[in-house]
């Protein structure tokens, strides 16, 4: 099985995959959360600096790129390739509002025509390897039949599917029944993605879909970053290690950054996945979220490691 580490805005960037590259052993591959291309056809900053090869060294890292413009795409591409990219991810799969009302992510979903006018021009003209993550429709999963069909059509290196409407949000349950049948029809590799936080969620899926042979992780891994390593077989993960992988995005944050209230914003994104590893995780995580200092912060954190242990169910 291979493991794949999905694409989070705002979380899993390159200082975030450095840190568990190096504490969490190696995914199979690492989605750089996703470009979303300008008027001026530039990668702001921020952008640049995910994409470095720096700043990717030892990772397969395949970067993402959310438009509803085949010109946009094209281009982006271009300007990966020269960083040495020979793989782009298209983004059908964000759910956000301010996404899907510009008819991008998994907005596009609801015009069929249109993305399939796009995929023509972005494979005829693009010169790497594309492959797509997708949600299952906008709002009906009985969209997924002609959207498949549309997939069909073109060479796509990997489909990644994420068995929930744009609609669900991240409520309800993934979609296996349709996400069984698109492992039948599919022409091309897919992986699954979607509510896989413990061992057990894994077994489940495996015994469902043995013929399944690629996952990726998101909301999972955050929660629990020891979570592939135990999939493995190689054990829980412990404290010291978990601690280790804390302090070095921290410091990194520390250097990037500027201001207190940056660094913590950062910081305290990830704690609203990771506290939950905890037992009794509550009141630490409570002032975690209230700290307004670095070292109110600090104190917080050197608590909860001193005085809870690693609970994971």
């Amino acid at each position: 099985m291979k493991f794949y580490l999905a694409p989070l805005e705002g979380i899993t960037g390159y200082v975030y995959r450095n840190a568990y590259h190096k504490y969490f052993g190696e995914m199979d591959k690492y989605f750089i959360p996703f470009i979303s291309p300008n008027q001026f056809g530039h990668l702001s900053s921020k952008e640049k600096n995910d994409i470095l090869p720096e700043h990717n060294e030892g990772m397969e890292a395949v970067p993402q790129i959310l438009t509803n413009s085949a010109e946009d795409f094209i281009r982006t591409a271009g300007k990966l390739k020269k960083y040495g990219y020979k793989e782009v991810n298209l983004n059908l799969g964000c759910p956000s509002k301010t996404v899907v009302s510009k008819g991008r992510g998994s907005g596009f979903l609801a015009f069929p025509d249109r993305l399939d006018r796009f995929l023509g021009e972005i494979f005829a003209y693009t010169d790497m390897g594309i492959s797509i993550k997708t949600r299952i429709g906008k709002d009906s999963s009985c969209d997924f039949k002609e959207l498949l069909d549309i997939y069909n059509q073109y060479p796509i290196k990997e489909l990644i599917i994420h068995p929930r409407l744009q609609s669900d949000m991240y409520k309800n349950t993934p979609n296996w029944q349709v996400f069984g049948e698109a492992l039948d029809r599919c022409e091309c590799p897919v992986c699954y993605n979607g509510d896989i936080f413990t061992v057990q969620d894994f077994k489940r899926f495996a015994e469902a879909f043995p013929e399944a042979g690629c996952v990726m992780l998101g909301r999972g891994i955050l929660s629990n970053p020891g979570l592939v390593n135990s999939i493995r077989g190689r054990g829980a993960m412990d404290k010291e290690t978990l601690r280790a992988f804390h302090d070095q995005i921290y410091r990194d944050y520390q250097e990037i950054l500027y201001g207190e209230k940056t660094i913590l914003f950062k910081m305290k994104e990830l704690w609203f996945y990771m506290a939950s590893v905890f037992s009794n995780c509550e009141k630490y995580a409570k002032k975690i979220k209230k700290s307004e200092r670095l070292a109110v912060y600090e104190s917080a954190v050197a608590a909860l490691f001193d005085e809870q242990d690693i609970c994971i169910g």
